[in-house]
This record gives C-alpha cells, sequence and structure tokens, in this order.
C-alpha cells in the first residue's frame, strides 16, 4: 500500500487549518521544520505542531531539518507528532541514536533523513530503530525543485536493506514528485510519497500514487494518480492513463518525455 503525505508547506498559512482539512483523504500529513541554520530557509516550530494537532486525526509526519535535532524531539513529539523524522547530517551518530531513542521513548515513530549528497550506508547504523526512512529526492530547504532520479539507486538499495532485515519500515520519497517520477519512486521501493498540499497541489492536479487493488476494471498491483479535485488519474502498467470522474471519463496516454496527453492535447491543471 502506497500512503500519501502531503506537504503543507505549499499550504496557505492564513488559513492552515482549511488546508489541512482539504487533504483529509491522505494517509499522513507532512509538515517541514527549518530552522535557517542546517538548511537556508526557516518555516515553523513547536507551537504550530500543536495548534494543527486538533485539526486532523491524520498522522503528522514531522520532518525535522534542524541543527542537533536532540535538542527537540521530546517537544515535538508532545505537541503531537506522530512521526518525527531526523537528518542524519544533522548531528553526531551518538546524538542521532539518542534522538531515536527519545522519539521512541515516547511512543512514536521515529526515522532518518538523507540529504542527496548522503549515501545509503549512512542511515546502516539507525535502521532498527526506525519506523521511517526518508530519502530527499531534492536538497532540502525550498519547495518546487526539480525530481533527482540519480536518486534511485539509494532508494533501491534502502528498501532491498530494509527487506533484508524484515523490519517495520516505511521509506519515504520527498521531492518533485508529479505523474511520472511517483511512478518512477514507486517503482524503486518508495513506500510513502511526500507531495505539494493545499493550493499548490490543488494547482499541480496530480498528487501522488497508490495500488489499485479495490479499483474496478485496473488490475492489481498497477498503480494510479489522483488529483485533490473530482477526478481521478490512473496511470496503468502499459503506460495509458485513464482519468475518471463526475465530471470526465478519458482515456490519454504518456509521451516518452512523460507529457500527459487527452485527445491528443496536453493534460492540463485546468482538466480537473
Amino acid at each position: 500500500m502506497i500512503k500519501i503525505a502531503p506537504s503543507i508547506l505549499s499550504a496557505d498559512f492564513a488559513n492552515l487549518e482549511r488546508d489541512i482539512r482539504r487533504i483529509s483523504t491522505a494517509d499522513y500529513v507532512h509538515v517541514d521544520v527549518m530552522d535557517g541554520l542546517f538548511v537556508p530557509n526557516i518555516t515553523i516550530g513547536i507551537p504550530v505542531v500543536a495548534a494543527i494537532r486538533p485539526a486532523t486525526d491524520l498522522p503528522l509526519d514531522v520532518h525535522l531539518m534542524i541543527d542537533r535535532p536532540v535538542r527537540y524531539v521530546e517537544q515535538f513529539c508532545r505537541a503531537g507528532a506522530d512521526i518525527v523524522t531526523v537528518h542524519v547530517e544533522a548531528d553526531s551518530q551518538e546524538n542521532t541514536l539518542r534522538a531515536l531513542d527519545i522519539i521512541r521513548g515516547q511512543g512514536k515513530r521515529a526515522g532518518v533523513v538523507l540529504k542527496p549528497a548522503t549515501p545509503a550506508q549512512a542511515a546502516l547504523p539507525f535502521l532498527d530503530r526506525c519506523g521511517m526512512v526518508l530519502v530527499m529526492t531534492v536538497e532540502p530547504g525550498f519547495g518546487g525543485q526539480s525530481f533527482m532520479a540519480d536518486m534511485m539507486p539509494k532508494l533501491a538499495q534502502l528498501r532491498a536493506w530494509i527487506d533484508e532485515r524484515g523490519l517495520d519500515c516505511e521509506l519515504e520519497v520527498d521531492g518533485g514528485i508529479d505523474p511520472v517520477t511517483a511512478r518512477t519512486a514507486v517503482e524503486n521501493g518508495a513506500a510513502v510519497l511526500v507531495v505539494k498540499g493545499g493550493p499548490g497541489g490543488e494547482e499541480q492536479c496530480v498528487a501522488g500514487a497508490r495500488p489499485l487493488e479495490e479499483v474496478p476494471d485496473i488490475e492489481p498491483g498497477e498503480v494510479y494518480l489522483y488529483g485533490p479535485g473530482e477526478n481521478t488519474v490512473y496511470l496503468k502498467k502499459d503506460g495509458s492513463v485513464e482519468i475518471r470522474g463526475s465530471r470526465v471519463s478519458v482515456t490519454g496516454e504518456l509521451s516518452v518525455d512523460g507529457q500527459l496527453t487527452v485527445n491528443g492535447r496536453p493534460y492540463a491543471p485546468c482538466d480537473c
């Protein structure tokens, strides 16, 4: 089962509760915390996590892009985070292990994050303590970057290690997920996709990927892509695309460069 974690980074922060409620059919709410030190941007902190906790029943997937996160992981857990991931690059191995133990001690799921330049091997000392490993497919700190396909060998290697050890550990990807890259990530072992949430996600139209075991007329194990609006976009194994919804039911195809076309013309966000 592929899970979808819309990020609130692209939400309207003046209407954050509204935008979080709009993604109620997702699996997680992805919360990007940046301190302006570990990454060159500042976003939100513990008070905002505590404020949005009552706004949703979905698990809060809190990604800490902060220096020496061991100092704050307990506070984020107490504020309402359900999953807390910390960067292996943000502190020593000893302190990272301690941070994971603190998170687990709070009854939460702990995880580590790898920046693009960090090899898969950097996760090995922590895997047995992790309920999630997050692979960044963009440089952390800013949204809107392009998907880094050269991260797929790292993703596949981590998937192999997780499966070999029989770990209860989800493999998540974050950065540049769209109709084409979602499929690429899933094929290389991703189980959780961080996607744009809020107004940005609606404009993007296609939000993520899931297996289709329970969808009529689609073979089990196929992947679909869907938008937060009324329509659902199915990406089938043969590369064809079917769009279903209350306003449209058409068939399209993906070109070799990833362009989705419907009835011979590009499928634009307004088609949703």
